[in-house]
This record gives structure tokens, C-alpha cells and sequence, in this order.
């Protein structure tokens, strides 16, 4: 799957920089963001299930080892797995619930990732969530990797970092706050996030590289 285009990506930071001090200063330093893009399959919810509330480092840790046991992640891979297994992977019993509890979904026709990924954002959004297991966040940041222009990860703790080291506050928005601002970013609110995600990434990056990599 391809993300948008290099051209729609220019116009959209172009626009986020003319309405917001901060994401014209990540636009400068940084400039165009790559886009995450994923394919339109359980594996992909599964992978950002596996990588929430935990490191990055440790999540990929797991999510090899999850990749090993299982050879290829799909609904029926995870579903005829031992959870004994899948605990030795790394994973925590409540995320083998979810990862089950969506699996379910998908084969009983409940969740159809393909209507999703065609659907307008709103009832692509509402599908998701109805599911035991996908969350907010996780709708959002799976909408995000199929391409969606708005789609937005609410209260995601980088993006607040980011957004106020941008700003050299001393403390991050509240969520709330936070979410009420992204409003203004429509109808680019996955832009900026990418340019935030983008932007931070390249300075803890060159601070490791300051500090001699320690």
C-alpha cells in the first residue's frame, strides 16, 4: 500500500504551517514526513496491539517472537495458538484477549478490514471501536496507516511531547486540550501527526548522536 503522495503531503504541511507556529517550525527543521503506511489486515491491528504501553525496543523484541511462533500472523494463527505460547512471546493476557477477541471479529464477518479501509471516516472509525479490544487510539492510528489525511491518535503522549518542545513549554497540554487544538489542523490532522512523530524522532536522534550515542 502506498501513502499519499509527495505532492498532497507538501500542500498539507504547507497549509498546517500557515495555521500553527509549531507545526511550521517542525516543517522547517524537519520538512516532508513519510508516511506510515500498512496494509489493510488484522496483522496490522495485531502489531500496534502488540506495541502499546511498552517501548519501542521491547515491542519489536516481542513482536519478532511473535512472528517466529506464529510464521505468519492471521486470524486463525493466533486463534489456534496456546496462550502459554503466546505469554512466552512476551504478550500480557490481557493483550492475547484482545488480539483473540478481534481475531473472532474478523472471522465471524463483525469487523471486515476491507469494508473499513473503503468506508468514510466516521463509520470506518465506528466500526473499529465496536470491537472488544480496538480502542480510540488504535482505530485511529490503524486509519492513519491506511491513508487517512484527518485520522487523528488522540492523547498520544509523543505527539504532546513534541508539540511542546516545539513550543519550549515547560509542560505538555492537557489531552483534552490538546485534542480541542488538533481541530484547527482539519483536514490534515494525520499530517501533522506524522510531522510531530517526524520532528521529535529527529531530534532524540541527533541527541544521541550529541551524546556520543551513550
Amino acid at each position: 500500500m502506498t501513502g499519499p503522495s509527495s505532492e498532497t503531503l507538501i500542500e498539507a504541511c504547507e497549509h498546517l504551517s500557515a495555521r500553527d507556529a509549531a507545526l511550521a517550525r517542525a516543517f522547517a527543521d524537519y520538512g516532508v514526513p513519510a508516511w506510515r503506511t500498512a496494509e489493510p489486515a488484522y496483522a496490522t491491528i495485531a502489531r500496534m496491539i502488540a506495541f502499546q504501553q511498552i517501548t519501542t525496543k521491547a515491542a519489536r523484541t516481542i513482536w519478532d517472537r511473535v512472528e517466529a511462533q506464529l510464521g505468519t500472523v492471521c486470524t486463525e494463527a493466533v486463534l489456534g495458538e496456546d496462550e502459554d505460547a503466546l505469554r512466552a512471546c512476551g504478550l500480557s493476557r490481557p493483550k492475547i484477549r484482545h488480539l483473540r477477541s478481534i481475531a473472532e471479529a474478523v472471522e465471524s464477518g463483525a469487523l471486515d478490514l476491507e469494508r473499513v479501509h473503503a468506508a468514510e471516516m466516521d463509520e470506518a472509525r465506528a466500526e473499529l471501536v465496536a470491537v472488544k479490544g480496538i480502542g480510540p487510539w488504535t482505530a485511529d492510528l490503524f486509519l492513519m496507516a491506511c491513508g487517512r489525511l484527518d485520522a487523528f491518535p488522540a492523547g498520544d503522549v509523543g505527539l504532546m511531547e513534541a508539540y511542546r518542545l516545539l513550543r519550549d513549554h515547560d509542560e505538555r497540554m492537557e489531552s483534552k486540550a490538546f485534542t480541542t487544538l488538533a481541530d484547527s489542523w482539519r483536514p490534515y490532522r494525520g499530517v501533522a501527526a506524522h510531522l510531530l512523530w517526524a520532528w521529535i524522532n529527529a531530534e532524540r536522534a541527533k541527541n544521541y548522536a550529541a551524546d556520543g550515542g551513550g
